[in-house]
């Protein structure tokens, strides 16, 4: 069986296998449980309410089901290096260049918001402009970057263990306290009162999904990662099996306790409901320990965005759709130029962020709003070709199954494009949508000004191929 790929350069070097399973374990949960977790989700609670928790199952639930789709794929055509290659094989080379510039403009994007954010939360204790503490940081992750592939998976080992460490003390002193250790009285009546668990109404829980999403999503760094680790498809199938369910058992229920613990009212937006949490149970220190961890979710955000970035820009110059430059290897097996190019885009963007905070660094961040959702289809329905190719020829190749396919891959598919459409009709979201369209256009005429420059340099090539082969006979 064959399927419909670019090929890569004769000489397209190898990148190293230093990551080990458990490297790549805590990637994918650090990949997701991150800021938009310990902050962002204040303003889901505030607009849902004590349902926030079901918010984030449903969001939960649909990346969980991405993930089960990339580890059938994983298994069943190794080797692709990135889970942005799977759209390309299965909707052509216009989905892998799409699908791979996009998830790259996205990391760029988040390595400069979490930089900002990461400063703005230091500052608390160095007294330096935001803008010279997000460049420190973005320099210090980046030497990290530059260094190895294993110095990366150790550094997001320890963040993403403190991050997990960290939610799990959280959930156990909640629950704790929510079963009546510590105080007197029914914590859970929060739940119930403040009018009632759905405040806004069952349609409430849905049109928060749009946000919720990019808060759950990141799993997929595994994915890449486990390219570079010891046991690729061990790797990917053990993150794919238990990993997304740990994740959304940490996010409904560090959510759920919250609701039971504070008043839903209560919460304000841009503040972190944990330290509101901790506060309420009187936990000595909460503000210092919270904003201590979420510095910790910033700084691995940084280093999980500046390598996926590399990795994804490394990818695209293996197919032709970037620089060959960028495949040069250091003796550590690190793409230099692609992780330099990654960060220098992450320091321009973090110069737009304190000189154009609502010009251009908001069209920056809302043109990447809805990005991952664009990625997500792509892999959705390249799933759903790759799985009918593979199951006419090779059955065998499928070791791990998309459930009860083909009707969740349909169902994924739907509620993608519904969640797309929940954005457009929310004016809140709604420039988000209309950026990130702006920024597919881009990427797509791109692609086809890409294809019409190698036409041309095809042809010519042939002409003068041609041309060549006439003079000889010529001669003769």
């Amino acid at each position: 069986m064959s399927f419909p790929q670019s090929s890569l350069g004769p000489a397209a070097p190898k990148l190293g296998a230093a990551l080990r399973q458990r490297h790549v374990t805590m990637i994918a949960l650090g990949g997701i449980i991150g800021a938009g977790l310990f902050v962002g989700s204040s303003a889901t609670l505030g607009t849902v309410g004590p349902a926030a928790c079901l918010s984030y199952l449903v969001a939960g639930i649909v990346v969980l089901m991405v993930m089960r789709m990339l580890g059938e794929m994983a298994l069943a055509v190794p080797g692709v290096g990135s889970f942005t290659e799977y759209a390309r094989i299965g909707l052509g080379n216009w989905g892998g260049f799409t699908s791979g510039w996009l998830y790259w403009y996205f990391w760029v994007i988040v390595v400069a918001v979490e930089a900002v954010a990461g400063a703005a939360i230091l500052q608390r204790w160095i007294p330096a402009p935001v803008w010279v503490i997000g460049l420190v940081l973005l320099s210090v992750m980046t030497l990290i970057n530059l260094l190895s592939v294993k110095s990366y998976g150790e550094f997001e080992f320890w963040f993403a263990s403190i991050k997990v460490a960290a939610i799990i003390v959280f959930i156990a002193i909640g629950a704790a306290y929510v079963f009546g250790f510590g105080h007197t009285g029914s914590a859970v009546t929060n739940l119930l009162e403040h009018r009632g668990f759905m405040p806004f109404g069952a349609m409430s829980v849905f049109a928060a999904v749009p946000t919720v999403i990019f808060a759950v999503g990141g799993a997929e760094i595994a994915t890449i990662a486990a390219a570079e680790s010891d046991d690729p498809a061990r790797s990917v199938a053990a993150m794919t099996r238990s990993v997304i369910l740990r994740v959304i058992t940490f996010y409904v229920g560090s959510m759920f306790l919250i609701a039971c613990i504070v008043p839903w009212s209560s919460i304000v937006t841009g503040h972190s409901p944990f330290v509101a949490a901790l506060e309420t149970m009187r936990v000595p220190g909460a503000a210092d320990i919270m904003n201590a961890i979420v510095l910790v979710a910033v700084l691995s955000a940084l280093n999980s965005g500046l390598y996926v970035s590399s990795r994804i820009l490394f990818r695209l110059a293996e197919r032709g759709d970037a620089p060959g430059a960028l495949l040069k290897l250091t003796p550590h097996k690190v793409p230099r130029l692609a992780v330099l190019l990654s960060s220098v885009v992450g320091y321009l963007a973090i110069i737009a962020a304190i000189v154009s905070p609502q010009g251009v660094f908001l069209f920056l961040v809302n043109a990447s709003g809805a990005v991952m959702l664009f990625v997500y289809l792509a892999i959705a329905c390249a799933q759903i070709r790759i799985r009918h190719r593979i199951e006419r020829s090779e059955p065998e190749r499928l070791t791990l199954r998309m459930w009860l396919f083909p009707w969740l891959s349909y169902a994924v598919v739907a509620a993608i494009v519904g969640v797309l459409a929940a954005m457009g009709a929310d004016p809140a979201l709604r420039p988000q949508m209309m950026a990130s369209l702006a920024s597919l256009a881009v990427v797509s005429a791109a692609y086809l000004l890409a294809a019409k420059r190698r036409q041309s340099e095809g042809s010519a090539t042939g002409y003068l191929s041609r041309m060549g082969v006439a003079s000889m006979e010529g001669r003769k």
